[in-house]
């Protein structure tokens, strides 16, 4: 037991020295889209994510990213019943396997999301119980995330496609096969800067 625990310092040490920490920021062209959603229209609508990142080296060129996020996203929703705006913000934790080769660099991995609040505007016919097809979110959110870009030097050039896995449709009083079905589903593009660990 002695023998593992040292081994596991010992680990993170050498991935600490060979770590560095970053910000970021960039854009995000954003949609809420999925199945069931018959009549409705759903457009992507151009929003904003910030934070910061932490890239430990594995082996080779591969390295490991966790990143913290605040990101804002949503969609328009149009039909012949109403026109409905949603932004979401979120924070967002992906964690991503990374390869860089050169300047050149492709990662993926999963992304874990937590709902902190939602705006909405906007105009839709609700239900007789006051919630319509896209007024409740659920917190939680599950998406896989890939993505490229370019290192020149300190500089990370990059973009990144997010694709939601699980149905974040929050509405207690539908039920049946033409509920609507409600995926993120984010276009990132982004300019980070990463800091020496020297």
């Amino acid at each position: 037991m002695k023998h593992k625990l040292l081994l596991l310092v010992a680990l993170l040490l050498t991935f600490s020295a060979h770590a560095q920490l970053g910000i970021k920021a960039g854009l995000n062209a954003a949609v809420l889209d999925g199945d069931n959603l018959g009549s409705t229209s759903t457009k992507y609508n151009t929003y904003y994510h910030a934070g910061v990142f932490y890239e430990a080296d594995l082996i080779g060129p591969i390295s490991i990213q966790p990143e913290l996020l605040y990101s804002l996203q949503g969609s328009s929703f149009r039909d012949a019943v109403g026109n409905y705006d949603a932004k979401l913000h979120y924070l967002n934790l992906p964690v991503l396997a990374k390869v860089t080769l050169g300047p050149v660099f492709v990662e993926a991995g999963p992304q874990f999301g937590l709902l902190l609040r939602k705006d909405a505007s906007g105009d839709l016919n609700v239900s007789s119980s006051g919630n319509g097809p896209y007024s409740g979110y659920k917190r939680g959110d599950l998406s896989l995330c890939a993505g490229a870009g370019l290192k020149l030097g300190n500089l990370l050039l990059g973009g990144r496609f997010n694709a939601g896995v699980n149905d974040i449709n929050d509405v207690k009083n539908l039920s049946g096969t033409n509920d609507p079905r409600l995926r993120n589903r984010v276009i990132q593009a982004y300019v980070a800067l990463q800091f020496d660990n020297d």
